[in-house]
């Protein structure tokens, strides 16, 4: 095994010239300085190959013992899986290594050593359980595959953003503690706050209902805590949710949004992330728009002739979802559900009130975003809540807002998570989360 106590190199006046991935037979002969850590080592007798990884990929360090400078030779001898280095050297152009070209060093400055042996096998040539892989999370996510799932995650919230901003949205921010439930229910994280309590919130509703008052339409993108019994490949009790709220809008107006912005994100992913999707095996189709809408009462239809029964009102269960994913393999709406099956703030038809204008965004089986129009007037949602079992007293100062002239409204929320999961091919919601909290999991 080897320590950690090991002496080091200083990085001095030392500084990059080039990613792994600028390295190209462009540039044969020309001197560079990249630095990454070492992914693996080959030493097939008369040459020594280094894989480097960098932020951008990975590059080839080759030395031949009969060319190679003897300091820097030896000093190859110590490196071990994942110490960072710095590698100063020249461009050679080379038809068999990645990339076409790899790098003949004339100094290499060890910056970071790591305790061996590692808990994982980075290549994924030893492949390890996903409860082994969280546990050393931060090494699993050097393995290409996990790169690419969050530089994929990366570029969706940079088209969701630029989306919603040239549409007239303006992000904002919202508090994280709040004094009462969100959306009623218990699944909350009680805190501490000073003398008082008050509870992690589970969504950012109310208080974007209360600024479309102001900015009209506004969007946040942000985490949010729900204490989540369920234990499934799809939940999480931390998540990240993208939010919008619309004023002098309708559930339909909204859904508009929402599909142009899903095509959007799918199309920038396609177009930009080439190299993850083959990394990751999975393609991404460009959804065209409008998204296909089935009402609930079409879908209960739907699976009473697969022999699935759902009484009306209850919500569908999960392997009904699943039937209905494999009659609808694509993104579509579930719109026109029973009243008590959503929140206290959606609006309920007016030509039938035990109906509702809100709205479900499928892909196959699985809930992305869940929407509506909402109740504006403060009489109807003060007798929903109450009809719900809740409080108004405990909603007060959101009731309040409803005093000074709120207009009719709508929005949705998507759980970035399960985008991702569209967007990568991946099944449980874990391998999407930088740093998942579950039930069971609070580190690291």
């Amino acid at each position: 095994m080897v320590g950690v106590l090991m002496k080091t190199d200083k990085l001095g006046g030392w500084r990059r010239t080039h990613y792994s991935a600028e390295i190209s037979p462009e540039l044969d002969g020309k001197e560079v300085l990249v630095f990454g850590w070492v992914q693996d080592i080959r030493d097939l007798g008369g040459i020594r190959f280094l894989i480097l990884q960098d932020k951008n990929g990975t590059v080839q360090i080759t030395l031949s013992r009969d060319d190679a400078n003897r300091r820097v030779l030896k000093k190859t001898d110590s490196l071990q899986r994942q110490y960072s280095i710095g590698v100063k050297g020249t461009v050679k152009k080379m038809e068999k290594a990645p990339g076409g070209a790899e790098i003949v060093p004339s100094e290499i400055r060890i910056l970071g050593v790591a305790k061996q042996p590692l808990p994982l096998d980075m290549t994924g040539r030893t492949p390890a359980d996903i409860d082994v892989r969280l546990d050393a999370r931060v090494l699993d996510l050097r393995r290409d595959e996990n790169q690419a799932v969050f530089r994929i995650q990366h570029v969706a919230l940079e088209a969701t953003r630029s989306f919603l901003s040239k549409r007239g949205f303006m992000e904002v921010y919202t508090p994280r503690i709040i004094v009462s439930a969100t959306e009623g229910g218990a699944a909350l994280f009680p805190v501490a706050y000073f003398k008082r309590e008050a509870f992690l919130a589970q969504s950012p509703q109310l208080y974007k209902e209360q600024l479309i008052l102001d900015f009209e339409k506004v969007f946040e993108i942000g985490p949010f805590f729900r204490a989540e019994e369920s234990h499934t490949r799809r939940h999480l009790s931390e998540f990240i949710s993208i939010d919008i709220e619309e004023a002098f809008a309708t559930a339909e107006d909204v859904m508009k949004v929402l599909e142009e912005l899903l095509h959007r994100v799918c199309r920038d992913v396609e177009k930009r992330c080439g190299k993850e999707l083959e990394i990751l095996n999975h393609t991404v189709d460009v959804p065209k728009t409008p998204f296909k809408r089935f009402t609930y009462d079409e879908a209960i239809e739907e699976l009473k002739e697969e022999g699935i029964h759902v009484p009306w009102g209850e919500d569908i269960p999960t392997p009904a979802f699943r039937t209905l994913g494999k009659l609808h393999p694509y993104y579509y709406f579930l719109t026109d559900w029973p009243t008590k099956s959503k929140a206290f703030y959606i609006k309920p038809r007016d030509d039938e009130p035990n109906t509702c204008e809100g709205f479900d965004l499928m892909w196959h089986w699985i809930e992305l975003a869940s929407g509506g129009t909402r109740i504006h007037s403060k009489q109807l949602l003060t007798k929903r809540l109450k009809g719900q079992g809740l409080s108004p007293e405990s909603f007060k100062s959101h009731l309040q807002a409803f005093n000074y002239g709120m207009p009719p409204h709508a929005g949705w929320a998507v759980g970035l998570a399960r985008l991702v999961m569209a967007l990568t091919g991946k099944r449980n919601i874990r391998e999407v989360v930088l740093f998942p909290r579950d039930r069971f999991r609070l580190s690291p």
